[in-house]
């Protein structure tokens, strides 16, 4: 059986109908009656439809308020304020389906033992993941110091995040405690499965979200109480994982097989994957769209790696007093740093010197880039390299073209994509990276008029569309897109470019 993510589906209604029928909505815990069903048969379907036939763009696709699942009066104010500045009402109607999904449809927040904690949910999967979850409410954080409740709900996920990692920090997805139904689809997986584990793919960036997610708060709010046990023993966690995926003392404890179809959901060489020279990169054995890799180090990954152990060294000097363990984690960033300038390039003949996607330490590379981020076309937009560095500059020209074996040009819109949903598949979020690390506002605008024109006429991103046809497209709920698309519109005004954002047709 192929999971939810990895299934496509044309049109956004046969979602709807995968999963009520699999009954994968029914979950009393999170709603007393069929709310919950019908938020998530809001989210998948165009409801409003005018008598055209063309969506009604006064009317939001949202699910109604009786049914959301978290409100944030910051949120929704800023949804006001933006909705007003935009002349383009399609981009208006977007912009409010998109901004609040995750907090609309996937956010669960309570105490536990007295504290903030919140689960959030990828979307059409019960679980969380941690790339994901840590993506999803980003963009809330800018918000938090005006909402107590938002705030509130923020250092829940953090909480939730540490807890996850402590649990296993193998592990890129999690299943909710109070879920009654638990997806436990996994636990069939050649590995060291636990019961709340949904999936346990080690990625590199499971690991750098929580961090840059912490960091963030802690910089925009100064809260310092998520800082607790849980924070250092996932330090410790961190640190040690990142170690031992280095395999300088052998391979590590680490290996992961799956009975399956597809060859990247499991790793060969008995699970260990394929072999790498221990030069001091960090292993990820499967990449952020859950496939493995071929030449484990991942070189976006590491970079991510590099500047997250570097935020966490500033959390644990200057709020919980552990020296050393700020200088441990500097120490393994220098030497990730210095293996990537000496591994991760590659001397292209049309680009110049370019970032490889994956390289083995054994001088074998893999010059590609895959849609999710971490990606080389995302490291601009995580701040992992800065925009105007050089080698980052032929990269994202490189990746933007036909060089890249998953860049995907047709007449609806042009594209990364993966071998995650293969050939012709354009994933919106690379398109939502190029507006993000653009320094041409041409270049913006023509990535948001491809957004807005691939989106199917259901008002939301999806994971990605066929290159000659946006109704075939795969995902109706996706709430890291969304609330990307979400990012991405409001940082544009933020930056005094809503005149911009208002010249597109």
């Amino acid at each position: 059986m192929i999971s939810m993510k990895n299934k496509r589906f044309v049109k956004q209604g046969l979602l709807t109908l995968c999963l009520v029928g699999s009954g994968m909505v029914s979950n009393e815990a999170f709603s007393s009656s069929n709310s919950y069903r019908e938020s998530i048969k809001i989210v998948t379907d165009n409801t409003y439809i005018s008598q055209t036939g063309n969506p009604d763009y006064s009317k939001t696709n949202r699910p109604d308020k009786k049914d959301r699942l978290f409100t944030s009066k910051a949120v929704e104010n800023e949804i006001i304020r933006v909705k007003k500045l935009l002349k383009n009402p399609k981009l208006a109607w977007m912009f409010e389906n998109c901004f609040p999904n995750t907090l609309d449809t996937t956010v669960r927040h309570r105490k536990t033992d007295g504290k903030d904690d919140t689960v959030v949910y990828t979307g059409d999967i019960h679980a969380m993941w941690l790339r994901d979850s840590g993506a999803q409410v980003w963009p809330y954080v800018q918000l938090a110091n005006s909402d107590s409740e938002l705030k509130a709900m923020l250092a829940g996920v953090i909480r939730r995040q540490f807890r996850c990692i402590n649990i296993d920090p193998y592990a890129n997805a999690f299943l909710d405690p109070y879920d009654p139904n638990p997806d436990h689809h996994w636990m069939s997986d050649v590995t060291t499965m636990k019961p709340e584990l949904h999936e346990r793919k080690w990625e590199i960036d499971s690991l750098c979200y929580p961090l840059r997610l912490a960091y963030h708060y802690w910089k925009a709010t100064g809260d310092t109480s998520v800082f607790d046990e849980d924070w250092l023993d996932a330090i410790d966690n961190i640190l040690k994982t990142f170690k031992e995926q280095q395999r300088k003392d052998g391979v590590g404890p680490y290996t992961f097989m799956r009975k399956t179809e597809r060859q990247l959901d499991t790793l060969n060489n008995f699970g260990f994957g394929n072999p790498v020279n221990p030069v001091g990169l960090i292993v990820s054995c499967f990449r952020p769209s859950d496939d493995a890799t071929t030449f484990q180090f991942l070189v976006p990954s590491n970079f991510f790696a590099v500047t997250s152990l570097r935020k966490a060294a500033e959390i644990l000097s200057q709020v919980s007093g552990r020296e050393g363990q700020a200088k441990e984690c500097t120490d393994l960033a220098d030497e990730v740093e210095a293996a990537l300038r000496k591994y991760a390039t590659y001397n292209h003949p049309a680009y110049g010197t370019i970032y490889a996607f994956e390289v083995d330490g054994f001088g074998n590379q893999y010059l590609m880039d895959d849609s999710n981020a971490p990606s080389l076309l995302s490291l601009a937009y995580l701040g992992d390299v800065d925009v105007n560095d050089p080698i980052y500059q032929n990269t994202r020209r490189f990746v933007w073209s036909k060089d890249n074996p998953y860049f995907f040009k047709g007449t609806a819109g042009e594209g990364i994509g993966g071998p995650h949903i293969g050939y012709d598949m354009v994933w919106p979020m690379s398109i939502m990276m190029k507006a993000f690390t653009s320094q041409s506002d041409e270049e913006i605008k023509t990535c948001i008029k491809m957004l807005m024109d691939t989106d199917a006429g259901t008002g939301f991103m999806h994971e990605s569309f066929h290159k000659d046809d946006p109704e075939n497209f795969t995902r109706s709920w996706f709430a890291w897109q969304n609330t990307l698309f979400g990012e991405l519109i409001l940082k544009l005004v933020n930056e005094g470019k809503t005149d911009l954002l208002n010249e597109i047709k």
